[in-house]
């Protein structure tokens, strides 16, 4: 197999335990329709495939033209197994070969230096049923800390908007070859039924909620005059209209709030 690159920041994981544990944590069903982001050498494929089954479908998504080619000719003689060479930041992840109804399942083990719009790019319609990364520990935090933690910040607030977020377990850096710098987490992402916001309100909100924490310890009457250009009056219409305290600050609002008002800021 050819030996890492720096440049696609590939970091193998090769504990067969940990594999399979990421494996179960997807919830796999056979004849599930699954997609693997950055499959590597293979690593993980192997448990997707054997819980996919014949009768359900894992395609693959590598980047790196050597590992691709090899990936492709070690699975096949597996019809269930389909690969597509490509960047996974400008290729689809609905398969065109979801199962009924457009279901599919979202695993991979996530370069560290494009987790964000990975994830991002993950919670845009059509979303997957369930999702499983592994990602930097920090970062998976960060992504399921609670309002008024110190972990809790804008990545939290818009990721929480659209789906709930399980840290599961975390890998140490000496469970990959080469070994990163940070220690990993494996999390389960599962789209929220209930959404606080409308796939037309997302951008907006995804601007609002990156404004107000770059005021994350000023008080709500100030953030949102400079966010959203306002005067002090109007700032204050738009706090109440929102059921949000003048007093209050960015890194005690849960992503509700956030949407509130967004909804009386009028965008």
């Amino acid at each position: 197999m050819p030996a890492p690159r720096k440049r696609f920041g590939q970091h193998f994981l090769t504990d067969p335990r940990i594999l399979a544990r990421i494996a179960d944590a997807l919830e796999i069903t056979p004849g599930d329709s699954v997609v693997e982001i950055g499959p590597g050498r293979g690593a993980l494929t192997e448990p997707l495939i054997e819980r996919v089954g014949p009768s359900g479908r894992l395609t693959v998504i590598e980047v790196d033209r050597d590992l691709a080619t090899a990936l492709r000719a070690g699975y096949a003689l597996h019809p269930e197994f389909t690969l597509i060479e490509g960047d996974a930041l400008k290729t689809p992840f609905a398969p065109a070969g979801a199962s009924e109804g457009g279901r599919y399942l979202l695993v991979g083990n996530i370069p560290y230096n494009i987790t964000t719009p990975i994830l991002f790019k993950a919670l845009e319609a059509p979303r997957a049923e369930r999702m499983v990364f592994m990602i930097q520990r920090e970062v998976a935090e960060r992504l399921a800390a609670a309002p008024a933690s110190e972990a809790y910040g804008a990545l939290s607030a818009n990721a929480q908007a659209l789906a709930t977020i399980e840290i599961l377990f975390k890998v140490p850096a000496g469970a990959f070859t080469p070994p990163p710098k940070v220690d990993s987490a494996v999390i389960r992402v599962v789209p929220r039924s209930d959404p606080v916001v409308t796939p037309a309100e997302e951008a907006d909100y995804r601007v609002l909620v990156q404004g107000l924490f770059s005021f994350r310890r000023k008080q709500m009457i100030r953030a949102v005059r400079n966010v959203c250009r306002v005067s002090a009056e109007r700032s204050a219409e738009m706090l109440a209209a929102a059921g949000i305290e003048p007093t209050d600050r960015p890194e005690v609002l849960a992503p509700v709030d956030f949407a509130r008002l967004l909804r009386a800021s009028g965008r």
